[in-house]
């Protein structure tokens, strides 16, 4: 869905969400309330221009706007993989803005991550799993790795690693693995509006997602091993 579709169905045609390149920014109005949306389209690539505006629309959040939730629409191909961005230090202006969503949540703000196309590597990590919660439209495309590149780094065959991915959600893209894994919460279907006031509303405070991955099978072990350490502290 693009983003002008889910702007419409979720805040109507006068909903307020400019875009500038690839970055989505605007103030709406949800169920007579005020709302900050900020997020990316065009499969974009975060690059440190990219990433420093997000950032700073989260900094003009907090200081004007204290406690307003924020929606961030998800729509990366990951980092820019561009030698002026490494040189600029990309890692630090993605670290930056992970940094502004983190101090808005523990500051008030509730944060919503929504994918609604595509979201990978670290365009992802730094957006909607740093967000109190991320849920994503079911026809969206979430993965961290080709399994080709998947290969490459562990050095292990590709048929081995798609034979592993028919059963174990780590090893396989797709949005409903995120979903067994605790990654994604839930998927929004049917009526958009509604689905945006539920999850506003029950969009936890603290990080329920290896405990969610347990228990729908994605993640066996990360909840278990987390309390092991934390007892072990």
């Amino acid at each position: 869905m693009d983003w002008q579709t889910l702007a419409t169905q979720l805040f109507g045609a006068d909903h307020g969400i400019t875009r500038e390149g690839d970055f989505l920014h605007g103030e709406v109005t949800f169920d007579g309330a005020p709302l900050s949306v900020i997020g990316t389209t065009a499969h974009a690539a975060i690059g440190v221009q990219l990433a420093l505006q997000q950032a700073r629309a989260v900094l003009d959040l907090m200081a004007h706007h204290p406690g307003r939730p924020l929606l961030l629409l998800i729509d990366t191909q990951g980092q820019q993989l561009r030698r002026r961005d490494e040189l600029l230090g990309i890692n630090r202006a993605m670290a930056h803005l992970g940094q502004c969503l983190d101090l808005a949540r523990r500051r008030g703000h509730r944060v919503l991550g929504l994918v609604y196309d595509q979201a990978l590597s670290g365009g992802f990590i730094t957006s909607g799993l740093i967000a109190d919660a991320c849920d994503a439209l079911p026809e969206a495309e979430i993965r961290v790795m080709r399994l080709p590149a998947m290969a490459r780094v562990t050095k292990l065959p590709e048929s081995l690693l798609a034979e592993l991915s028919e059963s174990n959600p780590v090893f396989a893209p797709g949005v409903r693995n995120y979903v067994a894994m605790g990654g994604v919460r839930q998927l929004w279907q049917g009526d958009l509006a509604q689905a945006l006031r539920n999850a506003l509303a029950t969009a936890p405070t603290d990080d329920r997602r290896a405990a969610e991955g347990a228990a729908r099978g994605g993640r066996r072990l990360a909840a278990s091993v987390t309390r092991l350490v934390l007892d072990a502290a």
